[in-house]
């Protein structure tokens, strides 16, 4: 431990810390624009200086590591000249007007240091240079009269998102934030994560929907989950008079460190659907209007009618998207009811756990912070672009760590470009890649496998080289495999990374696949002459797959947040909430049980999932368990 002394305050700090960071944990707080948490200390805008003691000039606080017996000054007067100077030179490059500024209100950190300063009016003359403005990209518009360039956005692409797609162009005065070669930002390379927009410290990257909705002291925060994938990222829900303002990922996030994606971050603030606001009883063809009770009476009444059939029966139908708590009552409703009953998820048919087939315990998965630790990582099954964005953005990372990254596709998704061992292989020949794989591992490789492969058999030996030589390998799959067995190709994976000592991840589908196919609802679906079709949809979009397979059902019960054809053509329909108004619990692709809470508030006659099982479930006259953590079997 060093010691230092911090503006007379005493303090041991861990060797290799920062004097900013040093200061942080003293309680003093020194001023930074280039700096941030989550990026590696860059030391650009000069705004943190301090004055060392026995230094003969000024130290950037951000880059300069504690040393034993030091002894800093913060706020001399020396310290201040020198961040006023900096904030006018700031001020004078590009077209700030912090001064008069009523938008930010306290969201913009240069405005915020040069109120710290006490600054009210720019010593320096501004080049009053117009810069463009880019608003090419669908999710957010780059004004480049606001930049600083600070880097923070580039640091954060190259090092969070490992996408690289932001850099700097030209030099001096001219220096400007660029996309990829100096195209627009709507025509690069760029995922649509926003964590440049999160990461910039002035507004000069702007989101489309929260730039003018309200100060941050305007606006309220909710600590919650994305349950847009398995992943189970950390997020923060920004919301002001019970309508959603942005979403933003949660730095301190034990998953994602937050590092959110297109899915997480924008998709919900994009959401054009229309809400069902009543519940609905189809009358003489037509939807009508029907209270809670109605509704539920007609529901229960259709499904103790079809129970006392001997054919046909009930398809029910829940997407992965609920709680486990609607999920364990859903199930508890409709499983054993009658023998006659088809009771599975949305996600039916996909393989989304082996705990029932496979002797290999779900609890041996590894969660996306392996990654980090992997010196070689295998990735098949999954389109980490398009698909499970985050595991992708640390898939990348790892690479620019000089991790050995082999990608296995079937077409062309854009990783096999960040990798020299990006693979494209023949469809549905996933199960002989793998077996030819471990042939090579063991020695035994079988030119008769390769003509399957579509690659050849020197190059299958070279992966199963790098293999050999790891010593903390890893295997990240997911469900995209277009061989017929999808199981059978995970069989060999887990076998192979039995044998080669690698961990391994599954990414499933959505925010509870996991916990579903623990509940045994991830088996095919077949209307099979089934008399009633209930679909607990929550705010899932239907496909239109599941649409055409239950559209002609006898009678169709739709549990939705949003209007879809399915719910037009449903004869009765329950409103319910959506993932931003309700409170539960979901299960991550790894087996980690998190929280999400409410951020907004329904309208009056919508219900939760809960809500509505538990209801329903009463008039049933059936008695449900509410004890949804003896469901979890992890």
């Amino acid at each position: 431990m060093y010691h230092l002394k911090i503006d007379g305050k005493e303090i041991d700090v861990p060797e290799g810390t920062t004097v900013l960071k040093a200061a942080k944990m003293a309680g003093i707080e020194i001023p930074t624009l280039c700096d941030h948490p989550a990026l590696e200390p860059y030391g650009g805008c000069r705004l943190c200086l301090v004055e060392i003691e026995g230094a003969r000039t000024l130290q950037p606080a951000c880059t300069l590591p504690a040393g034993n017996n030091m002894v800093i000054q913060t706020q001399t007067e020396k310290v201040k000249s020198a961040r006023t100077f900096v904030l006018s030179m700031l001020f004078s490059e590009r077209n700030h007007f912090c001064p008069y500024c009523q938008v930010s209100g306290g969201d913009c950190e240069l405005q915020n240091a040069a109120y710290d300063e006490e600054m009210t009016h720019w010593p320096l003359q501004p080049n009053w240079q117009v810069f463009e403005v880019d608003a090419s990209h669908p999710y957010f518009v780059l004004d480049h009269n606001r930049c600083i360039l600070c880097r923070r956005c580039v640091r954060a692409c190259g090092e969070l998102v490992g996408n690289f797609t932001l850099g700097m162009e030209e030099r001096g005065s001219k220096t400007i934030l660029v996309a990829d070669l100096g195209v627009p930002l709507g025509s690069s390379s760029c995922v649509s994560c926003g964590t440049c927009v999160q990461i910039c410290p002035t507004g000069a990257l702007i989101d489309r929907w929260s730039a003018y909705r309200g100060h941050e002291t305007d606006i309220t925060s909710t600590e919650t989950i994305c349950v847009g994938c398995s992943i189970g990222c950390g997020i923060n829900v920004l919301t002001r008079n019970n309508s959603l303002v942005r979403i933003e990922g949660n730095w301190d996030a034990e998953i994602n460190g937050g590092v959110i994606c297109e899915v997480g971050r924008f998709h919900p603030m994009a959401e054009k659907r229309n809400r069902i606001v009543t519940p609905l009883i189809r009358r003489n063809g037509v939807l009508k209007a029907a209270t809670w009770d109605e509704a539920l009476s007609v529901v229960s009444t259709k499904l103790q009618e079809v129970n006392t059939l001997k054919t046909g029966g009930v398809a029910a139908i829940a997407t992965t998207r609920l709680p486990v708590e609607g999920l364990n009552l859903f199930s508890q409703i409709f499983t054993g009811q009658s023998g006659n009953n088809v009771v599975t998820s949305t996600e039916e048919g996909f393989y989304t756990s082996f705990t029932k087939d496979i002797e290999f315990s779900v609890r041996k998965e590894a969660g996306l912070e392996e990654i980090n630790k992997a010196d070689l990582l295998l990735t098949i099954g999954v389109n980490l672009v398009k698909d499970h964005q985050v595991a992708g953005f640390f898939v990348k990372r790892a690479i620019g760590k000089e991790t050995n990254v082999i990608t296995v596709t079937n077409e062309s998704t854009g990783m096999e470009s960040f990798t020299p061992y990006g693979k494209i292989i023949n469809k549905g020949s996933e199960l002989s890649f793998v077996s030819a794989l471990n042939s090579a591992y063991h020695n035994q490789l079988h030119g008769e496998i390769m003509e399957k492969v579509g690659i050849s058999s020197q190059e299958v030996v070279k992966l199963a080289t790098l293999f050999k030589n790891a010593k903390n390998p890893m295997i990240i799959f997911g469900v995209e495999f277009e061989a017929k067995n999808k199981s059978d190709v995970i069989r060999a994976l887990l076998q192979f990374a039995s044998e080669t000592n690698s961990k391994f991840a599954s990414l499933k589908g959505n925010a509870n696949s996991l916990f579903a196919s623990q509940l045994n609802l991830d088996s095919s679906f077949t209307l099979n002459g089934s008399q009633v079709v209930f679909l607990a949809l929550g705010d899932e979009d239907p496909s239109q797959t599941l649409t055409q397979r239950v559209e002609n059902a006898p009678f169709i019960i739709v549990q939705a947040s949003y209007q879809s054809a399915l719910s037009a053509k449903a004869d009765v329909v329950l409103p319910v909430t959506n993932w931003l108004e309700q409170n539960g619990h979901y299960v991550t692709s790894d087996g980690k049980t998190q929280e999400a809470k409410r951020a907004l508030v329904p309208a009056s006659d919508i219900k939760s999932n809960e809500e509505v099982f538990l209801a329903l479930g009463s008039k049933l006259g059936l008695v449900l368990d509410e004890n949804w953590m003896d469901a979890i079997k992890i």
